[in-house]
């Protein structure tokens, strides 16, 4: 494959995408809290406690953290350790999704003059999903909700994306599989909310969509290929929320009827099936069907 950036060495490529992800990474702090909440983003950021302002070089991801000492300047107030790490987190995510591009996992072979375009579109595809996969995962977490608000421009974004990707090059047969996996993940997950309405909500089978999208965008080429990752993906996320369930219930932090955010989970699993979804399913192939 050709490379992502051929005049460019990998490692600037690395820096400015992880500079980006810590930049989105502040943004993404200020969607999970406000969002829940009803604040409008426009608004300038305030400390919680005292309402003073916080000012451009207090809000320099990570680094103002560190500088301030994890408090407020105006009240000492204590500034949440898990502002840095989102930023952290989002950087590492982004860098991630770059040496994902860049050793063509997520594009296959692409045809055609555009083929750097196309390879650009899925990667801001696959950032965007990567955003959305973090502040989402946040706010599950701290309002057991997964705002509409969020996931549907978040799957319209990554259609478009991917659409535009096929327009310059990539394989219009992975745009049919991604939107058919994001059609079947989706309908799975409504009929486990039909036969089980306290295990699964709305937000979940509306997350399932974005996720079957990006799951089935991997893989080789072809509609008819590549659903083995798909299948890692989903099956990852109940494994995953599983095994989490049963170490709460262990530590009697939880019972059987305590309700679990999910949406991380579904996640997390998706992540695993995009970075490791294909080496496992063609593993398990050649395990039940031996050459």
């Amino acid at each position: 494959m050709t490379p992502v950036l051929p005049v460019v060495p990998i490692w600037v490529v690395l820096i400015w995408v992880g500079l980006l992800g810590l930049a989105i990474g502040s943004f993404l702090n200020v969607v999970a809290y406000r969002v829940p909440a009803g604040i409008p983003l426009a608004r300038e950021s305030r400390c919680p406690r005292c309402d003073a302002p916080v000012r451009w070089w207090q809000n320099i991801p990570v680094a103002s953290w560190v500088g301030l000492r994890g408090r407020c300047r105006e009240c000492s107030g204590r500034i949440a350790a898990r502002y840095p790490l989102i930023e952290a987190l989002t950087a590492a995510a982004f860098i991630g999704v770059a040496l994902l591009v860049a050793t063509g996992s997520l594009t296959g072979p692409l045809t055609g003059g555009g083929s750097w375009g196309a390879t650009v579109a899925v990667a801001a595809a696959y950032l965007s999903f990567a955003a959305a996969s973090i502040v989402l995962a946040v706010i599950d977490l701290d309002t057991f909700r997964l705002p509409k608000a969020i996931v549907l421009p978040a799957l319209a974004v990554g259609i478009g994306l991917l659409t535009l990707a096929c327009l310059l090059g990539a394989d219009w047969a992975r745009l049919l599989r991604a939107l058919a996996a994001a059609a079947a993940v989706s309908l799975a997950y409504q009929l486990v909310r039909l036969l089980r309405p306290d295990a699964m909500g709305g937000g979940d089978v509306k997350l399932a969509a974005l996720i079957g999208l990006h799951l089935g965008w991997i893989g080789p080429g072809g509609i008819g290929f590549g659903w083995g990752v798909v299948v890692v993906g989903v099956f990852a996320a109940f494994v995953l929320g599983g095994v989490y369930g049963a170490v709460l219930m262990l530590l009697r932090r939880a019972s059987r009827r305590t309700a679990i955010p999910f949406g991380p989970w579904m996640l997390l699993g998706a992540w695993t099936g995009i970075v490791f979804g294909q080496p496992l399913s063609d593993w398990y192939l050649r395990l039940v069907i031996p050459a």
